[in-house]
C-alpha cells in the first residue's frame, strides 16, 4: 500500500489549497479514506473522512464549512479542498486508510497559512 500526498504550500489567510492523495497497492474503491493533520507540538488530529463510494463524509468541527473531502475512484485519488484558510490550519497533512487491521499513511504535505 502506498499513499502519496501533494498540493501543500504557503498560502495567505483566507486563501485556498487543494490537496491530493494518490493511492496504490490496494483496491482503492473498497476502503474509506481520511485526512489527518499534525501541527508542531500537537497531536495528530482527524480532519475529514469519506466512505468507500463517497456517499458519506465527516469533518472535524474546526474545518466544517471550509474544507471538503472528495474522491475519484477511477483516478484512485482522494482530495481535500481547503477554503478560508486560517493560520491555525498550518500543519503537515496526511492521508490515511485502514486495510484489514493495519493503518497506512502517506508521507505528508506541509500547509503553511501565513501573511
Amino acid at each position: 500500500v502506498q499513499l502519496v500526498e501533494s498540493g501543500g504550500g504557503l498560502v495567505q489567510p483566507g486563501g485556498s489549497l487543494r490537496l491530493s492523495c494518490v493511492a496504490s497497492g490496494f483496491t482503492f474503491r473498497w476502503y474509506a479514506m481520511s485526512w489527518y493533520r499534525q501541527a508542531p507540538g500537537k497531536e495528530r488530529e482527524l480532519v475529514a473522512t469519506i466512505t468507500s463510494a463517497g456517499g458519506s463524509t465527516n469533518y472535524a468541527d474546526s474545518v466544517k464549512g471550509r474544507f471538503t473531502i472528495s474522491r475519484d475512484n477511477v483516478k484512485v485519488t482522494v482530495y481535500l479542498e481547503m477554503n478560508s484558510l486560517k493560520p491555525e490550519d498550518t500543519a503537515v497533512y496526511y492521508c490515511k486508510t485502514r486495510v484489514g487491521v493495519l493503518d497506512y499513511w502517506g508521507q505528508g504535505t506541509q500547509v503553511t497559512v501565513s501573511s
